[in-house]
C-alpha cells in the first residue's frame, strides 16, 4: 500500500539511544508542523479562490444589468437632446424669454446625463475587463473588491437614474422643507427626534448637498421638541415625499401596539419651491397670524398652521411662512384631487399625517420596518446614519402603476 504523504511514523527502537530519541521526536514534531502548515495554506487557498468566485459572479451581475440598462438610457437621453435642440432651432430665444430659459436648462441637463451615462459605461466596460483578467489569474484579490466596488456605485447610479424617471408628480422636482416634530412620550420622543433628525441631515451629505437646520426647539433632555430642515437640491421633495407620517422608536418588538413606552415623532415633508413662490392665491381674511412666541399663520378654513422664525425681520418670516402654508395646501388640494381651496375637505387631511410610516425596533433584534411600501432592513445603525435609499426607492416605485 503507498505511504501516506502526510502520515506521522513515531516508532523508535527499545534499543536507540537518547540522543536518537530526541531527534526522532524533533523529526516527528518537524513533520507535524509542516503538515498543520500545509492544511492551513490549503484551507486558506480554497476560502480565497471561493471568495474571489462569489466576487466575480457578483461583478458579472452588476456588469450585465449596467450593460443592458446604459445603452437604453443613453439612446433615450440622446435622442431628447436632439428634440430639445430641435425645438430651440424652430422658434426666437428672445421671443419667450422665460420659456427660452427652461429650454436651455433642459438641454443642458440632458447633456449632463449623457456624459454620466458613457462614463457609466465606460466604467462597466472596465470592471469586465478585470473580471476576464481575474480568470486568467493576473490580477489578486484586492483588485477584484476594487472592481466589485465600482460596479456597486455604476447600478446605484442607475437606479437613481431609473428612479428619477418615475419623479413625474407635481413638485416631485422642488426641494423639500422637512419638518420633524417629537411626540407627547417626553424624554424618548425628544431624543429620538433629534436622532431622525441627524439622519436626514446624513442621508443629504451622502447625496452630495448640504441640509440646513433653518428652525430648532431643543428640549432639556438633550434632544429637540421641533426641527425644520431645508434641502435645497433639485428631486429633494419627490424622493422625500414618502417619509411623511409617524415615525416609531420601539426598544421591544412586543411593543408595537403601545407606543405609550417608547419614542415617536412626525415626519412633515412639503415642496420647497426652488425658483418661484407657490403659485396659489389665500385670502387675507383666511388667515391668522400671531407674532408671539414665533409667526405662526393657521389657515382657518382647513386648519392648518405653519410658522417661521428663522428668518431676521418679522416681514421675512411672514413671507417665509405664506410659502409654507402654500405648499401645505397644495399638497392637500392634489392628495384630494380638488383644484381650489374651497374644495378642501378639512376632516380628511389630519390622516395621512398621523399614520404610522416607519417601525424602529432596537430589541430584541434590530428592524426598521416600514409600514408604505413593507421593506425590512436589519441594518439599523446604518439607517439611522443615513442610508435610507432602499425605503426611498420602493416608496418611487410603488406609484409606478399610480402615475398615468
Amino acid at each position: 500500500m503507498a505511504a501516506d504523504p502526510f502520515s506521522v511514523r513515531t516508532e523508535t527502537s527499545c534499543s536507540s539511544s537518547p540522543s536518537i530519541l530526541r531527534s526522532s521526536k524533533r523529526a516527528v514534531a518537524f513533520r507535524i508542523i509542516a503538515h498543520n502548515n500545509q492544511h492551513i495554506d490549503d484551507k486558506n487557498r480554497f476560502y480565497t479562490q471561493l471568495g474571489t468566485f462569489a466576487l466575480k459572479r457578483k461583478i458579472e451581475d452588476l456588469v450585465l444589468r449596467a450593460e443592458m440598462l446604459a445603452p437604453i438610457a443613453l439612446e433615450f437621453e440622446e435622442a431628447r437632446r436632439l428634440k430639445q435642440e430641435e425645438i430651440i432651432r424652430e422658434y426666437d430665444l428672445w421671443d419667450d424669454v422665460a420659456k427660452s430659459n427652461e429650454d436651455l436648462v433642459q438641454l443642458a441637463e440632458s447633456a449632463k446625463a449623457i456624459d454620466s451615462l458613457k462614463d457609466l459605461r465606460y466604467k462597466a466596460e472596465e470592471s469586465k475587463l478585470i473580471t476576464e483578467l481575474a480568470g486568467m489569474d493576473s490580477i489578486n484579490y484586492e483588485f477584484l473588491k476594487q472592481a466589485y466596488a465600482a460596479c456597486v456605485n455604476v447600478n446605484k447610479t442607475l437606479d437613481k437614474y431609473e428612479m428619477s424617471k418615475l419623479l413625474r408628480e407635481p413638485y416631485d422636482m422642488e426641494g423639500a422643507c422637512v419638518t420633524i416634530e417629537s411626540g407627547n412620550e417626553g424624554v424618548y420622543s425628544e431624543i429620538w427626534a433629534e436622532q431622525l433628525t441627524r439622519m436626514y441631515i446624513k442621508w443629504a451629505e451622502k447625496q452630495g448637498h448640504e441640509a440646513r437646520i433653518v428652525e430648532k426647539q431643543d428640549s432639556e433632555s438633550g434632544g429637540i421638541k421641533y426641527a425644520m430642515i431645508e434641502l435645497e437640491f433639485k428631486s429633494a421633495y419627490g424622493y422625500l415625499s414618502g417619509e411623511r407620517g409617524i415615525h416609531c422608536m420601539s426598544g421591544s418588538a412586543e411593543n408595537k401596539s403601545d407606543l405609550s413606552k417608547d419614542g415617536t415623532a412626525a415626519i412633515d415633508v412639503i415642496p420647497l419651491f426652488l425658483e418661484s413662490s407657490p403659485d396659489l392665491q389665500i385670502d387675507e381674511d383666511d388667515l391668522e397670524i400671531t407674532t408671539s412666541p414665533s409667526l405662526t399663520i393657521q389657515h382657518i378654513p382647513t386648519g392648518l398652521q405653519v410658522r417661521s422664525t428663522g428668518e431676521r425681520s418679522p416681514f421675512a418670516n411672514k413671507l417665509k411662512a405664506l410659502n409654507r402654508l402654500k405648499a401645505k395646501l397644495l399638497f392637500v388640494m392634489r392628495e384630494q384631487g380638488v383644484s381650489n381651496l374651497a374644495s378642501i375637505r378639512s376632516s380628511a387631511i389630519s390622516s395621512s399625517w398621523n399614520q404610522v410610516a416607519r417601525r424602529y425596533v432596537f430589541h430584541p433584534n434590530k428592524l426598521v420596518e416600514d409600514v408604505k411600501t413593507g421593506v425590512q432592513l436589519t441594518d439599523l445603525i446604518a439607517v439611522l446614519n443615513g442610508n435610507i435609499e432602499p425605503f426611498i426607492g420602493a416608496h418611487i416605485n410603488s406609484r409606478r402603476h399610480e402615475i398615468p
